[in-house]
């Protein structure tokens, strides 16, 4: 039988755990919980945080607030986030791999075909690619969507069988019981435009995407017959409470 596909994002407010910095702990969670699953499921991982990893023990001028001195922290942070990925990873027997990509390679056949090729040899030999955009060429993710559409783009070219976005929520929220102390989750939906009428335009302080670029997102997968879930990446346990269907969160169905 042959392994359903996963491609999980993972955005920087989740990787910080809501904090200053990247949360080690958070990342073995995640590498536990795709140690359990490694038998069913390949994963494939877009990743933030590179900016967050730099901020840890670095300070440029203007405190990173003009795009140069941030694509300058993600040149920083980036091998130190893929150091921690790769440390807490490799303590359960996971290899990882890294991937930089802009948007721009989707828009080239070549690019794409070779974007395909790569990451589907890593994954056939056990190897988890960890995406992320390479923001010293690139300003999108940076000024826009916290990898949102990379994501959906990636899981779209290599035709995965289910995008999870993992967020700071239990999923979309019903609008008026968003200021509930326990809101209710809108659990499953087959047209995004019902969720666009319930989303709120807040982003979270560490990341830059908002429930808007997740359903952005999802519409993309959605063309191309994949699944969404959003889901509380801040909960320990959250992909594999998610499959085994004991949590709360958005299924976007196809």
């Amino acid at each position: 039988m042959s392994k359903k596909r996963i491609l999980l994002k993972i955005g920087s407010n989740t990787l910080t755990k809501e904090t200053d910095q990247i949360s080690r702990g958070k990342i073995e969670d995640i590498a536990r919980q795709i140690a359990k699953l490694k038998n069913d499921y390949e994963f494939i991982l877009v990743s933030s945080g590179a900016i967050a990893a730099a901020k840890q023990f670095v300070k440029l001028e203007h405190n990173g607030q003009e795009i140069t001195v941030k694509q300058a922290l993600a040149a920083i942070g980036q091998p130190h986030l893929m150091r921690i990925f790769q440390e807490n990873f490799r303590e359960l027997g996971l290899f990882t791999s890294q991937c930089l990509l802009s948007y721009s390679d989707f828009e080239k056949p070549e690019s794409k075909e070779n974007i395909r090729n790569t990451i589907n040899v890593l994954v056939e030999n056990n190897f988890i690619p960890i995406i992320n955009e390479n923001d010293t060429v690139a300003t999108d993710e940076i000024k826009f969507g916290d990898n949102d559409k990379l994501a959906a783009l990636t899981a779209s070219l290599l035709k995965v069988d289910l995008l999870i976005i993992a967020t700071n929520t239990d999923g979309i929220y019903v609008k008026e019981t968003i200021n509930d102390p326990l809101p209710s989750t809108i659990l499953e939906v087959h047209e995004i435009d019902e969720l666009e009428k319930e989303i709120s335009a807040e982003k979270s302080s560490h990341g830059t995407g908002g429930m808007e670029s997740k359903l952005q997102a999802a519409k993309i997968a959605k063309k191309a017959h994949i699944e969404t879930w959003i889901v509380n990446g801040l909960k320990d346990n959250f992909i594999l409470d998610a499959i085994e269907g004991s949590s709360n969160f958005t299924k976007i169905k196809i």
